[in-house]
């Protein structure tokens, strides 16, 4: 059994009066706090439980108390206890640097009644049993939360929870397609992102790709069941049928599923074309960037993370997965210059921006329903999640809702970059592939030549 329980007093401010150990309500002449007695107002704050000096919060008793009985009463099992397993997570929700708040957190939000529907079944809490939940925002909270209070191990989230994601989209689906997509998912898809994870040296998120994969597949096998052959008689025709019925390039990714079958002997040997190149689209202008940048730098309206965000976004064509998870030993402060680290090239910052991003990196992570002492990594962009960054679509929802459209800012920061950079510095700095950034700056210096080209004609027929 476990019991939370009220933390120490710490340090209580004595009157200066009297030397009693009171709140000190009022000011003396000289504006010196004083205690109620002292001014002859004799209200007694001193906390029925405990005999912490304090304002008091709920029959007499302070808000430390009432926070470590409810608390207990939360995480409290089937026996009316604590078990030894949620002490952890007990003692640090006791301990909340901020116990009003705290207490308003425990009475009202949706991730406490769920903790506390875990707690009343009595079972061990591991990752499998919250693997069994539907996927939603307060399961993936309460996860983290019990990792960062150390109750459950760390795991890279966003492959080990593809499993459990799988199982409630087969529910509704025919047995067959479940004996071919979760082998499809864990012998192919999981197993190669797990490999590229453990190698990987910049964060990266896959979970969204093989979610559209395995989406894919499972339309496919719908599509089959109407419309097509079985997967044994599949022809060519047959996969040029979906491709072309498509009204978005989502269906080429049928192809990992293809080839997977025909490794399996269960499909014929067939073809699905690449994806259709396309031209970069969707560039901010120019007249719009600069305006957009300047906004971010002088604009103090806007909050400091956003303008922060937007402004590295609108410069360095930094992906959003990276950009969240910045910490402040990105940041290199010299003498007179501050650098910010983007792989073997540190970028020099704007003045204005280095300052925003010193004051993200000096700014307290505020978590009043935690004890400080599970602080969690320090983040330049924190989440709301304990210990986790912002992830990289709330910052993308984020950006947006301020009027900064992050992709479109992000192919108009890549476009001058490739103006100016070689494409190895270019893959460095933005962290895409080399072949890619090999295509930008083809274009980049393509789009370039045909300007000063027109130029050019336009130059010589004033001349004439």
């Amino acid at each position: 059994m476990w019991s939370a329980t009220p933390p120490c007093s710490g340090h209580r401010p004595s009157c200066p009066r009297c030397g009693t150990v009171q709140p000190l309500i009022a000011l003396d002449d000289d504006g010196t706090g004083v205690c109620g007695p002292c001014v002859g107002f004799a209200a007694d704050y001193t906390c029925r439980q405990c005999g912490r000096a304090g304002n008091p919060h709920s029959r007499g008793r302070c808000a430390h108390c009432v926070l470590a009985e409810r608390v207990n009463a939360l995480l409290a099992g089937p026996d009316g206890t604590v078990a030894p397993q949620l002490g952890p997570l007990a003692a640090a929700l006791a301990d909340a640097p901020s116990s009003f708040p705290a207490i308003q957190w425990v009475k009202e939000s949706p991730n406490t009644r769920l903790l506390a529907q875990l707690a009343a079944h009595g079972r061990e809490l591991t990752h499998e049993l919250l693997d069994e939940l539907p996927p939603s925002r307060n399961q993936r909270y309460i996860r983290q939360l019990l990792v960062h209070t150390g109750i459950l191990d760390a795991r890279n989230e966003d492959l080990e929870r593809i499993p459990g994601w799988l199982e409630h989209e087969l529910a509704s689906r025919p047995a067959a397609h479940a004996n071919l997509v979760r082998p499809f998912l864990h012998w192919l898809l999981l197993r190669r992102a797990r490999q590229r994870a453990a190698t990987r040296h910049r964060p990266a998120s896959a979970d969204r790709d093989l979610r559209r994969r395995i989406s894919v597949a499972l339309d496919f096998l719908a599509w089959t069941d109407q419309c097509g052959p079985a997967l044994a008689n599949l022809a060519q025709e047959h996969v040029d049928d979906w491709i072309a019925g498509a009204t978005s390039q989502r269906r080429y990714l049928v192809r990992y599923f293809l080839k997977w079958t025909t490794s399996r002997q269960l499909t014929r040997e067939l073809t699905v074309p690449s994806i259709p190149r396309q031209e970069p689209q969707d560039l901010l202008d120019e007249d719009e960037r600069w305006p957009l940048l300047q906004r971010c730098l002088t604009d103090d309206a806007l909050p400091a993370d956003v303008r922060a965000a937007g402004a590295i976004t609108l410069l360095f064509d930094l992906s959003t997965e990276r950009l969240c998870h910045l910490t402040p030993e990105y940041l290199k402060v010299g003498d007179k210059h501050t650098h910010l680290v983007l792989g073997r090239h540190p970028v020099l910052l704007p003045p204005r921006l280095a300052e925003l991003l010193r004051r993200l990196a000096e700014q307290p992570e505020l978590r009043p329903q935690l004890s400080r002492s599970h602080p969690g990594p320090r983040w330049l962009f924190p989440g709301m999640a304990p210990g986790k960054p912002i992830s990289a679509h709330g910052m993308t929802q984020k950006l947006n809702r301020h009027g900064i459209p992050v992709r479109t800012a992000r192919n108009a920061a890549l476009a001058a970059l490739a103006t100016d950079l070689p494409s190895p510095i270019l893959a460095d700095v933005t962290g895409m592939h080399r072949h890619t950034a090999l295509r930008w700056v083809a274009c980049a210096r393509r789009d370039w030549a045909e300007y000063l080209a027109a130029r050019t004609e336009d130059t010589q027929e004033d001349r004439r």
